[in-house]
C-alpha cells in the first residue's frame, strides 16, 4: 500500500508525498514549493524519486526543478502538456500506465480545467491524485476547456470506486458546501456532511481526502444527471450537460 503524506502549503494548496514502503520509491505530487516539502520528505527518511504533475499551473509545478535539483528525480506528466510543464521527462497519455514502486497508477485524461490536465487512478491503494480536476463538493474551474469535456472529465472519475480516496490539491470544501446548500438543499446526505466538514474546519483539521462515494451523494458537480438536483434547478435532468453547466455558471458567480 501507498503511504500518503499530506503538506499543507501557500493559502490553501494541498502537496502530496507518496511512498512505496516496499521499494522505497517516493513521489512528489504537484509540488508548488520546494522547502517544506523536502523537509516533510527528509523527516520521514524518503528518498524522493519522482513527481507527478497534474497540470501545468505554476501552483502544481512551481517546485518541479528545484526539487529536481535537489534529488535528481524524474518528472512525469502529460504529453499533451509538455511544453508547459517544467523538466517535464516522462509523457504520459489517457490508458498509460505510471508504476511507483510496486503500485500502478492508471492515467486518465481529465480535460476542462485545463486542456492537459490528467489524473493518477492507482486503485489497487485506493488512491487518486486529481489535482483540481476534482474537489470535495466542488470542481475546478473551466479555464480552457468545454464544459462537455468538464463534464465527461467528471463522469469518468465517478466511475472509479467507491472506495477511493480523492487527494485532491486545495482545500475548498467549506465554501464548496456553503454553495452546494443552495444547489440542493434537500439532500439530507450533504446536510449532514456539511456539519461534519464545519466542525472539523473549526478545529484546522483538513476535510481532504474524500471518496468518490461520499462526493457522488453530495458534490453537486457529480449529481448533473441527478434527478431531484435538476427539478430544484428547473431543468430537464435528461440534459445532464445543461445542468452540470448551469451549476458551474452559478459556483463561478457565487
Amino acid at each position: 500500500m501507498l503511504e500518503v503524506l499530506q503538506i499543507p502549503v501557500l493559502s490553501d494548496n494541498y502537496v502530496y508525498l507518496a511512498h512505496c514502503s516496499d521499494t522505497g520509491a517516493t513521489a512528489v505530487i504537484d509540488p508548488a514549493v520546494v522547502k517544506p516539502v523536502l523537509d516533510a520528505a527528509a523527516a520521514k527518511g524518503w528518498t524522493i524519486t519522482h513527481i507527478l504533475n497534474t497540470h501545468h499551473h505554476d501552483d502544481h509545478t512551481g517546485g518541479n526543478l528545484d526539487i529536481q535539483e535537489a534529488t535528481g528525480c524524474t518528472i512525469v506528466g502529460a504529453g499533451k502538456d509538455a511544453a508547459r510543464i517544467p523538466g517535464i521527462q516522462v509523457k504520459l497519455a489517457e490508458g498509460d500506465i505510471f508504476k511507483l514502486g510496486n503500485s500502478t497508477a492508471d492515467i486518465l485524461e481529465v480535460p476542462g480545467h485545463t486542456n492537459g490536465h490528467i489524473a493518477y487512478s492507482f486503485k489497487q491503494d485506493d488512491v487518486l491524485f486529481c489535482g483540481d480536476a476534482l474537489f470535495a463538493l466542488g470542481c475546478g474551474r473551466v479555464f480552457e476547456g468545454t464544459m462537455l469535456q468538464m463534464w465527461t472529465s467528471l463522469k469518468a472519475l465517478r466511475n472509479l470506486p467507491d472506495s477511493m480516496k480523492i487527494y485532491c490539491a486545495h482545500e475548498y470544501t467549506q465554501s464548496n458546501a456553503r454553495f452546494a446548500e443552495t444547489i440542493e438543499p434537500g439532500n439530507a446526505d450533504l446536510m449532514e456532511r456539511i456539519s461534519e466538514i464545519d466542525a472539523l474546519r473549526a478545529k484546522d483539521i483538513p476535510t481532504v481526502p474524500s471518496t468518490i462515494g461520499i462526493e457522488k451523494l453530495t458534490n453537486p458537480f457529480f449529481r448533473a444527471d441527478n434527478d431531484s438536483l435538476a427539478t430544484y434547478l428547473g431543468l430537464n435532468a435528461h440534459d445532464a450537460l445543461n445542468v452540470f453547466t448551469e451549476v458551474r455558471h452559478r459556483k463561478d458567480n457565487f
